[in-house]
Protein backbone atom coordinates (compact mmCIF):
# COMPACT_ATOMS: atom_id res chain seq x y z
CA UNK A 1 0.00 0.00 0.00
CA UNK A 2 1.19 3.68 -0.43
CA UNK A 3 0.34 7.34 0.53
CA UNK A 4 1.37 10.69 -0.57
CA UNK A 5 1.42 13.21 2.11
CA UNK A 6 1.50 16.79 1.32
CA UNK A 7 2.37 17.86 4.98
CA UNK A 8 2.98 16.80 8.50
CA UNK A 9 -0.82 17.36 9.27
CA UNK A 10 -1.31 14.84 6.76
CA UNK A 11 1.47 12.64 7.56
CA UNK A 12 0.09 12.71 11.52
CA UNK A 13 -3.54 11.96 9.85
CA UNK A 14 -2.26 9.00 8.38
CA UNK A 15 -0.03 8.01 11.21
CA UNK A 16 -3.15 8.44 13.47
CA UNK A 17 -5.26 6.04 11.15
CA UNK A 18 -2.68 3.37 11.19
CA UNK A 19 -2.90 3.19 14.92
CA UNK A 20 -6.68 2.96 14.94
CA UNK A 21 -6.32 -0.07 12.63
CA UNK A 22 -3.29 -1.95 14.66
CA UNK A 23 -5.68 -1.50 17.29
CA UNK A 24 -8.79 -2.86 15.89
CA UNK A 25 -6.30 -5.71 15.17
CA UNK A 26 -3.98 -6.41 17.69
CA UNK A 27 -4.66 -4.36 21.20
CA UNK A 28 -4.50 -7.03 23.78
CA UNK A 29 -1.20 -8.78 21.76
CA UNK A 30 0.52 -5.83 20.84
CA UNK A 31 2.50 -4.73 17.82
CA UNK A 32 5.46 -4.04 15.90
CA UNK A 33 5.59 -0.87 13.43
CA UNK A 34 8.95 -0.52 11.67
CA UNK A 35 9.65 3.20 10.73
CA UNK A 36 12.01 3.35 7.76
CA UNK A 37 13.79 6.22 5.83
CA UNK A 38 16.55 9.10 5.87
CA UNK A 39 16.93 11.24 8.30
CA UNK A 40 14.50 13.87 7.93
CA UNK A 41 11.56 11.68 5.84
CA UNK A 42 9.18 12.08 8.55
CA UNK A 43 9.47 9.32 11.10
CA UNK A 44 9.25 11.33 14.10
CA UNK A 45 6.06 13.36 12.62
CA UNK A 46 4.52 10.13 11.91
CA UNK A 47 5.39 8.67 15.49
CA UNK A 48 3.23 12.07 16.82
CA UNK A 49 0.06 10.73 15.24
CA UNK A 50 0.64 7.00 16.05
CA UNK A 51 0.45 8.44 19.93
CA UNK A 52 -2.45 10.79 18.53
CA UNK A 53 -4.06 7.87 17.74
CA UNK A 54 -3.66 6.22 20.83
CA UNK A 55 -5.12 9.24 22.87
CA UNK A 56 -1.62 10.54 24.15
CA UNK A 57 -0.34 14.10 23.49
CA UNK A 58 1.37 14.25 20.09
CA UNK A 59 3.75 17.30 21.78
CA UNK A 60 4.98 14.33 23.89
CA UNK A 61 6.68 13.06 21.67
CA UNK A 62 10.46 13.70 20.53
CA UNK A 63 12.65 11.62 18.66
CA UNK A 64 14.48 8.88 20.98
CA UNK A 65 17.71 8.98 19.00
CA UNK A 66 19.77 9.82 22.21
CA UNK A 67 17.48 8.46 25.02
CA UNK A 68 17.15 4.59 22.70
CA UNK A 69 13.74 4.59 23.89
CA UNK A 70 10.50 6.27 25.37
CA UNK A 71 7.46 4.76 27.19
CA UNK A 72 3.89 5.97 27.51
CA UNK A 73 0.96 3.78 29.74
CA UNK A 74 -2.04 3.73 26.93
CA UNK A 75 -5.08 5.86 28.18
CA UNK A 76 -7.30 2.07 27.31
CA UNK A 77 -4.46 0.07 28.87
CA UNK A 78 -1.04 -1.16 27.60
CA UNK A 79 1.59 0.28 26.67
CA UNK A 80 3.27 2.51 23.80
CA UNK A 81 7.45 2.56 23.24
CA UNK A 82 8.58 4.59 20.49
CA UNK A 83 12.06 3.79 20.29
CA UNK A 84 15.07 4.15 17.66
CA UNK A 85 17.96 2.01 16.73
CA UNK A 86 20.21 4.84 14.78
CA UNK A 87 22.67 4.92 17.51
CA UNK A 88 22.90 1.49 18.13
CA UNK A 89 25.80 -0.65 16.77
CA UNK A 90 24.83 -4.48 17.55
CA UNK A 91 22.14 -6.83 18.49
CA UNK A 92 23.55 -6.93 21.86
CA UNK A 93 23.16 -3.20 22.04
CA UNK A 94 19.48 -4.12 21.71
CA UNK A 95 19.11 -6.57 24.03
CA UNK A 96 20.84 -3.86 26.66
CA UNK A 97 18.45 -1.28 25.42
CA UNK A 98 15.40 -3.38 26.63
CA UNK A 99 14.38 -5.22 23.34
CA UNK A 100 12.63 -7.85 24.99
CA UNK A 101 10.41 -5.85 27.05
CA UNK A 102 9.54 -4.17 24.68
CA UNK A 103 8.01 -7.19 22.77
CA UNK A 104 6.08 -7.88 26.43
CA UNK A 105 2.60 -8.33 25.28
CA UNK A 106 0.22 -5.60 25.23
CA UNK A 107 2.97 -3.39 24.15
CA UNK A 108 2.63 -1.58 20.97
CA UNK A 109 6.35 -0.95 19.45
CA UNK A 110 6.76 1.54 17.11
CA UNK A 111 10.60 1.55 15.96
CA UNK A 112 12.33 4.18 14.39
CA UNK A 113 15.55 2.93 12.10
CA UNK A 114 13.93 -0.91 12.66
CA UNK A 115 15.81 -1.85 9.32
CA UNK A 116 18.64 -1.99 11.08
CA UNK A 117 18.13 -4.83 12.95
CA UNK A 118 15.03 -6.09 11.07
CA UNK A 119 15.83 -9.90 12.13
CA UNK A 120 15.75 -8.88 15.91
CA UNK A 121 11.90 -7.72 15.56
CA UNK A 122 8.88 -9.85 15.12
CA UNK A 123 8.32 -10.97 11.46
CA UNK A 124 4.80 -10.15 11.68
CA UNK A 125 5.17 -6.24 11.74
CA UNK A 126 4.25 -3.36 9.52
CA UNK A 127 7.03 -1.70 7.90
CA UNK A 128 6.67 1.66 7.04
CA UNK A 129 8.86 3.48 4.57
CA UNK A 130 8.85 7.18 4.47
CA UNK A 131 10.70 9.15 1.63
CA UNK A 132 11.05 13.19 1.17
CA UNK A 133 10.02 14.40 -2.19
CA UNK A 134 12.39 16.44 -4.00
CA UNK A 135 9.94 18.33 -5.53
CA UNK A 136 8.25 19.65 -2.50
CA UNK A 137 10.09 20.26 0.94
CA UNK A 138 6.50 19.33 2.48
CA UNK A 139 5.13 16.48 0.58
CA UNK A 140 6.06 12.40 1.37
CA UNK A 141 6.00 9.03 0.12
CA UNK A 142 4.73 6.55 2.61
CA UNK A 143 4.72 2.93 1.65
CA UNK A 144 3.63 0.08 4.01
CA UNK A 145 4.13 -3.79 4.23
CA UNK A 146 2.99 -6.59 6.52
CA UNK A 147 4.95 -9.30 7.27
CA UNK A 148 2.30 -11.64 8.97
CA UNK A 149 -1.23 -12.46 9.19
CA UNK A 150 -2.00 -9.61 12.09
CA UNK A 151 -0.09 -6.89 10.41
CA UNK A 152 -1.39 -7.78 7.15
CA UNK A 153 -5.16 -7.55 8.77
CA UNK A 154 -4.26 -4.25 9.92
CA UNK A 155 -2.85 -2.60 6.47
CA UNK A 156 -6.13 -4.04 5.15
CA UNK A 157 -8.42 -1.68 7.83
CA UNK A 158 -5.60 1.22 7.36
CA UNK A 159 -6.00 1.04 3.56
CA UNK A 160 -9.30 1.19 3.97
CA UNK A 161 -9.56 3.47 6.24
CA UNK A 162 -7.57 5.74 4.45
CA UNK A 163 -9.27 6.01 1.11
Amino acid sequence: MSWRSRSPEETRALARAMAGALHEVAAEEGWVVSLIGPLGAGKTEFAKGVAEGLGLPAREVTSPTFAIANEWSLPEGGRLVHADFYRLDSARDLEAAGLSDWLEVGTSLLVEWGDRFSEALPGDRLEVELSRDAGDAEARALSARSGGPRSQAALERWSQACS
